[in-house]
């Protein structure tokens, strides 16, 4: 079969005017004659940024992907991509997830290359530069900068996210002091790298391998280990070959490959946020993907992977224990082995290579780690687009629970009440707050989770049932329901439940009802539509993103990037 052109040849083939003017400016930067020849031109989409301490470790990374290029016979060329810093941007780095895939797919479309390297690690930056380079569909593979260090204090592991808000909790609850609070600052986070637990950026480092579009051992690899820059090499080696074999996302990204994602997501007890970056991957390269989908297809999955929030250990321990392909290797015949990979190896040859070191770590599905994972989605009136909770980080007893709404309007409100000893909440209580979907905040935040009454606190308490049109943490713990859908600034039932109200969920029965008759609720709604004010956001990023956002049961993509773009730009830009 003769090879394909290479799009970069188009630019830098051609000798002309244009193809002067594209090579003359690019030999600027050091690139002598030889390598216009016809070898392929590699991207590399590199997120670094010393605002964030998961790819501040990306600069020198890229420079042995670059070794991996040169050396099979391709030309690297790294590029700028957005970075999403989840602990730092402000009001949450979900609102621009889909600034950086369209930041990404357009410098990809635009340029003269042949493949992309997409270098990622924090929570958004993964599915966002997943999402841009799927929606092209160049040769693609993605690298992530891999996890921090095992945090320590007082001569134990403590876990990213999980522990600040267990230490949190005991500060308020006075079982901490302040000043032990504080000193648990330098512990945690002892590298670069991202969370350490299996929070969103290690749960979506997991899923790039369960998707096949990463080398095998890409998630666990600490980001100081020397390994992390020998797999940085071979994802170089290996775009390479992607490109002269025209391997593109849409040949792997198949619907078994994300089949194949569900089932890694709910071994490991994977971020439920990997639920609205699953589904908004899905829809840009067209692979039917709903909520239930995670349910149905999880629901013969124990956790086979003990670590925090859902259990003890950290990434550090699971690399150590094998990591990803082990877990494939234990869910045997549940996991779809024939699927292709980036790697060239299908996933059960993946899978047959791998071994469990330490079975306190990774289990088996016969002795799992705890009872079937995943998420579970709700249906019922106060959801009718669906809600999920995620049941291995959830209390058992609270699973099937009838309680009293204490509800908050926004944010403001909960910051403001919770810890009012004249809040009329206890521990049987249902704290409601609205405002948080991703037109209300904007952009969903990670306060799902919300920190329970001081004075709930103070009794012992540790969980309550929380409902939220927001994310939480994938560090984060409880039994939360989260994603409600349509959400309250939307016009869904969320926005109508006023404290005082009834609400039952029957988390076995997958049911979220709240008990007000429908006569009530069409009064309340007239009311609440009289009473909407217009939006605070009138211009640039804000304003686009409102107007155009998706639910989350749609994945929270913008509603006109579903689908792809091309690859082809036909026009020269002189």
């Amino acid at each position: 079969m003769a090879r394909k052109p290479l799009r970069s040849q188009r630019s830098y083939g051609k000798h002309d005017r244009d193809g002067f003017i594209h090579r003359s400016w690019i030999k600027a930067t050091g690139l002598p004659d030889h390598v216009f020849d016809g070898r392929p031109i590699i991207g590399i989409a590199n997120t670094w940024s010393e605002l964030v301490t998961c790819q501040v470790a990306l600069r020198e990374l890229a420079g042995f992907v670059k070794r991996g290029v040169w050396e099979a016979g391709g030309v690297p060329i790294e590029f700028p991509a957005m970075s999403l810093p989840e602990t730092q941007m402000r009001p949450t780095a979900m609102l621009f997830r889909n600034l950086l895939a369209m930041e990404v797919e357009e410098s990809i479309r635009a340029n003269p290359i042949d493949g992309v390297v997409l270098l990622g690690a924090c929570d958004k930056t993964t599915p966002g530069l997943l999402m841009g380079a799927a929606s092209v569909d160049l040769p693609a593979i993605f690298l992530s900068g891999g996890p921090m260090l095992s945090g320590k204090f007082e001569g134990r592991d403590i876990g990213s996210g999980t522990d600040v808000w267990r230490f949190s909790e005991m500060v308020r609850a006075g079982e901490m002091s302040l000043d032990e609070f504080l000193s648990a600052e330098a512990g945690m986070s002892r590298s670069a790298g991202s969370c350490n637990t299996m929070g969103t950026a290690s749960t979506m480092a997991s899923l790039t391998e369960a998707l096949g579009i990463a080398l095998p051992n890409n998630a666990a690899l600490p980001a100081v280990d020397s390994r992390r820059r020998v797999l940085a090499h071979l994802t170089g080696n290996r775009i390479v070959q992607l490109v002269k074999e025209d391997v593109k996302p849409s040949d792997i990204l198949t619907r078994q490959a994300f089949e194949n994602a569900i089932l890694m997501h709910a071994a490991i007890g994977g971020s439920t946020n990997a639920v609205v970056h699953l589904l908004a991957l899905a829809g840009r390269v067209g692979v039917p993907l709903t909520m239930e989908d995670f349910d149905v297809l999880a629901r013969e999955v124990p956790l086979l992977v003990n670590l925090m929030p859902s259990g003890r250990y950290l990434m550090e321990d699971f690399c150590y224990a094998g990591g990803a392909p082990a877990v494939a290797k234990e869910l045997g015949a549940l996991y779809r082995r024939d699927v292709v990979t980036v790697s060239g190896q299908t996933q059960g040859q993946i899978a047959d290579q791998a071994r469990v070191w330490n079975r306190d770590v990774i289990g088996t599905v016969e002795q799992p780690i705890g009872p079937s994972s995943g998420v579970w989605v709700l249906r019922g009136n106060l959801c009718p687009d669906g809600a999920i909770l995620k049941p291995s980080a959830a209390t058992p007893s609270l699973l099937t629970h009838r309680g009293r709404a204490v509800v908050f309007e926004d944010i403001e409100d909960y910051h403001a009440r919770i810890d009012d000893p004249g809040l009329d909440a206890d521990e049987t209580s249902i704290l409601v707050l609205k405002g948080c979907g991703p037109k209300g905040y904007p952009g969903m935040p990670e306060v799902g989770n919300m920190a329970l009454p001081r004075k709930v606190l103070e009794k012992g308490i540790t969980d309550m049932v929380r409902i939220s049109d927001a994310r939480m943490s994938g560090t984060a713990y409880g039994t939360v329901i989260l994603h409600v859908a349509p959400e309250a600034e939307a016009g869904g039932p969320l926005a109508l439940v006023q404290t005082g109200d009834e609400i039952a969920f029957d988390g076995p029965n997958r049911r979220l009802d709240l008990l007000v008759d429908d006569a009530e609720l069409a009064k309340r709604r007239a009311a609440w539509e009289t009473a909407r004010k217009p939006s605070l956001y009138d211009r640039g990023w804000y304003r686009l993103y409102i107007e155009t956002v998706q639910q989350a049961d749609k994945g929270v993509d913008l509603d006109f990037l579903v689908g792809k773009s091309t690859r082809e730009v036909t026009r020269e830009s002189h």
